[in-house]
């Protein structure tokens, strides 16, 4: 069976990582939450409701392309992963890399960002992220999903695409 290494992207509130931490069980997979890894100038520029700079995400994303590289066998990796520009350097580290795009409106992930007690992550930036954001539709081995599905759906979802997508593991 083929190692499974996937990055569940998205905008603030989508449900990235729950929708990740159930994955990462389902599949028994390490997960690792790219919001751990941020610096602390990072996150306290999101503390601060700044948006990140591409030259703030360089080091992180890379710091994230080795960890998933570096993960044994099946790894999930929460990520907003915004630009095709920063997907494009995490599958340089993993060229098989498959991609769930959680996707939303910007009305419900501002209502679930603001919902959210002592996250680091401000509201007002829910906005930044919707600006700069390049949906990965038409990407190769993406699969978008609906953040307003039950997350069971979207687990479901997601695991049923893994099966029946032929992995290029394989090729």
């Amino acid at each position: 069976m083929p190692i499974n290494k996937l990055l569940v992207m998205g905008v603030a509130g989508c449900g990235k990582s729950t929708l990740a931490a159930l994955l990462a069980k389902a599949m028994d997979a390490e997960w690792i939450e790219g919001d751990d890894h941020h610096s602390e100038h990072n996150k306290a520029k999101m503390r601060q409701g700044t948006a990140l700079q591409d030259a703030d995400r360089e080091p992180w994303l890379d710091k994230l392309a080795v960890l998933l590289a570096a993960a044994p066998g099946n790894a999930i990796l929460t990520c907003s992963a915004l630009k095709r520009s920063y997907r494009e350097r995490l599958r340089e580290a993993v060229p098989h890399l498959r991609i769930v795009h959680v996707d939303i409106t910007l009305s419900e992930a501002i209502a679930r960002v603001s919902a959210r007690k002592g996250h680091m992550f401000q509201p007002s930036s829910v906005v930044s992220q919707f600006a700069i954001l390049e949906a990965p539709a038409g990407e190769p081995g993406t699969l978008q999903i609906s953040a307003d599905q039950p997350v069971d759906v979207q687990v479901s979802l997601v695991l049923n695409w893994i099966a029946e997508e032929p992995s290029r593991h394989d090729k």
